[in-house]
This record gives structure tokens, C-alpha cells and sequence, in this order.
């Protein structure tokens, strides 16, 4: 009972610290407040390192979101890892990743940032490699160096913004905007933010991470690792808006929507599916962020925290009782043995797609609708509604996978609903997937908002996800074979299936030429050239010159003394010239 014992303290104390963020919330909010609390660590040479906790209705409505889903995922926690002999040092873990992103929330100095931003990536990567295994070895490899990427980028900030003196961000947002300095620093944290947020070209390590426990991939992402970027550029939207990176950003979010759209639809393992879901929503708020909404791209994330969560822990549970089997085409029919986890299930898989009033209907609704009124290109238009249309083409195939098909693992019959624990820490994110959309809505824009579209532009949100349910449930019954028969060709189907191929572009492709490169400099540079024109070259050099000399006295008394003699001679007789 001992090894249980830190499972509830932890709910308990992230709960409770959550019940008391939720109140001074509402109180920052009714009053429109914000709260800025420093204190001075070291003075040196008019430059001051302060650690600071910048407290407003964004960083305290996060923190509540964070610390609501984790204490959910450590209750999960105790019954999903119970087989688990190293329990306390798991949810060690959990608590010093959940603390980094808190620390990295509360944040306004760039060093503290760097403090939790750098925490997030090495603790991720231990829970990656949690079980260890060579996947995980490598999946843990490439999730800590794409993240290092972010690192250095924030490291370069840091350094950059010692010539204003001080590292707190805040002071510099409004008066800073066209400073060709602070244009620079700006390109460095959009660099950062889509490493860490896992856009086109770093997309790679985000699936590849699902090699961590189903707790950490629920906890990670919903509301931690892959948010920070997204919160990071929310902070500094004020700083960032009408730069062209800016509309660099708004392209490959949306082609990062796509890819994860098509890709999910070719795939097979369930967490994975998840996970290319998280990085299509990811791209969605990247995109708006880049239009300039970054209340609305905030407003999302925190949306998509609720259900994705949920949708992990949902996902856990089946993989449990499947004996660790994560093949869709495996499972099916669980509708009729595992209610409630279908229940929870459907219902966070239909706030994903944005059925209307469920929590991801009021923040993806209001995006595409803003995106309608916005002045953007018709390719960016189809990005947006291609990739919504994907999510419900994606979402309706797993339903028929899982739920309406036949169950395919007639040996290993192994389903029962009565996990209590696990059940009692989903009911509460599923309350929250029902209702947080409204009572953000009334929270986060207390403005009411109208937005005045013809019938068909109202509606357009809702044609495109009934053909992506209508296509996810024709495909799901058509072998996947006949689709790339008649439709595609096996190298496009390929090409879809490994993410645009960048998987491989990020590991073999730096193998095989990089890594290559920098072996053979290693080799004829490192080992060869300055070799010898320096240490073992001057080495060889004396010792050749030693062995003609000891050959040339032949150990022979009277030969060295003479040359002795006659060096000295010489030497007189050049001092004398």
C-alpha cells in the first residue's frame, strides 16, 4: 500500500493547488489584474539577475489547466503503473516535468524560461526512455536533440538581449517593435517555439515520443512539452506581428495540419494516431497565431487540453486490456465490453472533430470563422478546412476501428469496465470536455462576440467535417489496398505514410551525409593533417632525429666528446664573424 501512497498525496496536492489558482483567477479577472513579484539574486556590473513570477488571468488560467490534467493523469497513474516496481521515481518524474512547466508559465525573464523550457526537454527525455528499449533509446535520442535546437535558440536570446540589460521581456514588447535587434531576437523565438510546438521541419520527434508510458504521452500532449512553444510566441505575439517570418510561420503550420491529417489516416497504432492528432492541432494554433489571434490560439489550447488528455487516458486504458496491443485492426467492438471508456472515448474524439457545443467546437468554430473574415489567399483557406475535414476523416475511421467493427482478438478476450481508478480520474476531464469550452468562451473574451457570415460561410465548418466523416467512414470500410489502387499510387501512399518522409530526413538523412562529412574531416583533418603538423609530427620529427644521432655517436666516447669540441668551435667562430 506504501508504493501507492505518493500517487495520492501528489493528486491531492496538485488539486488542491488548483482549486486555490482557479479562485485567484476569477478574482484577476474580474478586477484586471496583473501581479509581478521579483526578487534580486545577484548584482554585477549594473546587470541584475532577478527571478521573477508574473502572475495574470493567461499564466494563472494555464497553470489551473496544467495542474488539473496532471493531477488527473498521477491518479491514472497509480493504477495504469501498478505492475510498475520503480512507481515513486515515475511520478518523481511527472512532478519535475509538471514543475518546469510551471515554472516556465509563470515566467516573464528569459532565464527562468530557459530554466523550465531546458527542464521540459531533459525530463521529457527521460520519460521517453522510461522503458528501455532501443525504440525508446532512439525515440528519446531524437526528441532531446530537436528539442536542443529550441535550447540553443533561447541561449542566443538570452545573450542577445544582455545589451538591454535585463532579461525580463515584458519591459521590451511595446517600445521594441521595429528595432532591427529585437527583429532578430524575434526570429530566434519562432525558431524555438516550432521545435518545441514539433512544425514542419521538427515534426518528427513528436510521434517518435510515444514511446513514453500512455500517462506521459496524456500529460505531454495536452498541456505541457508541445505548448510551451505556443505559449511562448502567445507572450511575444504584441513583438512578433507583421514580420515575414511571421507569414513563414503561418505556411508551415499549415502544411504541418496536413501532413498530420493525411499521415494519421494511413496509420495503424493507436497512440500514434493520437499523436499526429496533437501535431494537426498544433499547427492550427500556430496558424492563427501567426494571423495575429493570439487570445484565440490560447483560447484553443486550452480546449484541446481537456480532450486530448482525456483521449490519451482512454487510449491507455484499451492498450491495457489488449495486453499491451496498440493495432487498431486488432481491436474492435469494444462498445459493447467497455461502455464507459467508450463513452468518454466517443465523446472526446467528437470534441476534436468540433461537434457543435462541446468544448472543441466553440474555439475551432471561431477560428475558421475568423479565418473566413481575415484577407488570406486561397491556399491557406484550403489548408485550414482540408485539414479540419482530415481530422473528422481521421477521427470517424478510428470509431470504426474501434467501436463498430468486429472484435479481432477472439484469443485474448481480456475487456472489463470496473477499473475504478482510472475511470474516477477521466470522468473529471470528461465534465471538463463538455463544459470548458462555454466557460472559456465567457471567461476569456467577456466582450460578446457576433460574427455576421452568409448561411452556406456559417455553415461551411459543419459541410466540411460531415465529408470528413462521411470519407473516414468509407475508407474504414474499403482495404486499404483498393484505396491505393485506384486512387494512389504506392509511392504517394509511401510518401503520406512516413510523414512526408521526415523521420528519415531527421535521423539517416543526418547519418549518412552529415555525420559522414564530419567523420571523414574527423578522420583526415583531426586525426590526419594537424596530426601531423603538430603533436605526433613534432613527436616523429625528434625521435628521427634522435636515432640519427645516436647512430651517428655509436654510443662511442671519443666520437662525442670530439663533436662536442668542434660544435663548440664553431660556435666561436661564428661569434667572432
Amino acid at each position: 500500500m506504501q508504493k501507492f501512497s505518493i500517487c495520492f498525496i501528489t493528486f491531492f496536492f496538485f488539486f488542491f493547488y488548483m482549486l486555490i489558482i482557479f479562485f485567484c483567477m476569477i478574482y484577476f479577472i474580474s478586477n484586471n489584474l496583473t501581479m509581478m513579484i521579483e526578487w534580486e539574486l545577484i548584482s554585477f556590473n549594473s546587470m541584475n539577475i532577478i527571478m521573477s513570477i508574473l502572475l495574470d488571468w493567461m499564466s494563472l488560467f494555464f497553470m489551473m489547466f496544467v495542474l488539473m490534467i496532471s493531477s488527473s493523469v498521477i491518479y491514472y497513474s497509480k493504477s495504469y503503473m501498478s505492475s510498475e516496481i520503480n512507481l515513486n521515481r515515475f511520478i518523481i518524474l511527472v512532478i519535475m516535468f509538471v514543475m518546469s512547466m510551471v515554472l516556465s508559465i509563470t515566467s516573464p525573464t528569459m532565464i527562468s524560461i530557459f530554466l523550465g523550457w531546458d527542464g521540459l526537454g531533459l525530463i521529457s527525455y527521460c520519460l521517453v526512455i522510461y522503458y528501455q528499449n532501443l525504440k525508446s533509446y532512439n525515440a528519446g535520442m531524437l526528441t532531446a536533440l530537436s528539442n536542443r535546437i529550441g535550447d540553443v535558440m533561447i541561449l542566443m536570446v538570452i545573450s542577445w538581449m544582455m545589451n538591454y540589460g535585463s532579461w525580463n521581456y515584458i519591459f521590451y514588447l511595446n517600445f521594441m517593435k521595429n528595432d532591427l535587434e529585437m527583429e532578430l531576437v524575434s526570429v530566434m523565438i519562432i525558431l524555438a517555439a516550432m521545435t518545441k510546438s514539433a512544425q514542419i521541419p521538427f515534426s518528427s520527434w513528436l510521434p517518435a515520443a510515444m514511446a513514453a508510458p500512455t500517462p506521459v504521452s496524456s500529460l505531454v500532449h495536452s498541456s505541457t512539452l508541445v505548448t510551451a512553444g505556443v505559449y511562448l510566441l502567445i507572450r511575444f505575439n504584441i513583438l512578433l506581428l507583421d514580420m515575414v517570418m511571421l507569414k513563414i510561420l503561418l505556411l508551415l503550420s499549415g502544411l504541418t495540419m496536413l501532413m498530420a491529417g493525411i499521415s494519421a489516416n494511413y496509420e495503424y497504432d493507436l497512440k500514434k494516431i493520437i499523436a499526429l492528432s496533437t501535431l494537426s492541432q498544433l499547427g492550427l494554433m500556430m496558424s492563427i497565431l501567426s494571423m495575429g489571434y493570439g487570445d484565440l490560439a490560447f483560447f484553443h489550447l486550452l480546449t484541446h487540453a481537456m480532450f486530448k488528455a482525456l483521449l490519451f487516458m482512454c487510449a491507455g486504458v484499451i492498450i491495457h486490456m489488449m495486453n499491451n496491443n496498440q493495432d487498431i485492426r486488432m481491436m474492435g467492438g469494444i462498445s459493447f465490453y467497455i461502455p464507459l471508456t467508450s463513452l468518454c472515448l466517443n465523446i472526446s474524439n467528437m470534441a476534436l472533430c468540433g461537434i457543435p457545443f462541446l468544448a472543441g467546437f466553440y474555439s475551432k468554430d471561431l477560428i475558421l470563422e475568423m479565418v473566413m473574415l481575415s484577407n488570406l489567399n486561397l491556399m491557406v483557406f484550403y489548408l485550414y478546412y482540408f485539414s479540419t475535414g482530415l481530422t473528422v476523416f481521421y477521427t470517424f475511421r478510428l470509431l470504426m476501428y474501434l467501436m463498430i467493427n468486429d472484435y479481432n482478438l477472439l484469443s485474448v478476450f481480456n475487456l472489463y469496465d470496473e477499473d475504478y481508478v482510472m475511470l474516477k480520474s477521466m470522468l473529471m476531464l470528461l465534465f471538463m470536455s463538455l463544459i470548458s469550452g462555454s466557460m472559456l468562451s465567457w471567461l476569456i473574451f467577456y466582450n460578446p462576440y457576433m460574427i455576421y457570415m452568409s448561411m452556406n460561410m456559417k455553415m461551411m465548418v459543419l459541410y466540411v467535417s460531415f465529408m470528413g466523416g462521411v470519407m473516414g467512414w468509407l475508407i474504414s470500410n474499403m482495404n486499404i489496398y483498393s484505396v491505393n489502387k485506384f486512387m494512389l499510387s504506392y509511392n504517394l501512399s509511401l510518401f503520406f505514410t512516413l510523414m512526408w518522409f521526415m523521420p528519415s530526413l531527421s535521423v539517416y538523412g543526418l547519418n549518412y551525409y552529415i555525420l559522414n562529412f564530419s567523420k571523414n574531416l574527423y578522420k583526415n583533418v583531426d586525426l590526419g593533417w594537424s596530426e601531423i603538423y603538430s603533436g605526433e609530427g613534432m613527436m616523429n620529427l625528434l625521435k628521427s632525429y634522435s636515432l640519427v644521432f645516436s647512430m651517428y655517436q655509436m654510443n662511442n666516447f671519443k666520437i662525442y666528446l670530439f663533436s662536442f669540441v668542434l660544435f663548440m668551435i664553431l660556435n666561436m667562430i661564428f661569434i667572432m664573424i
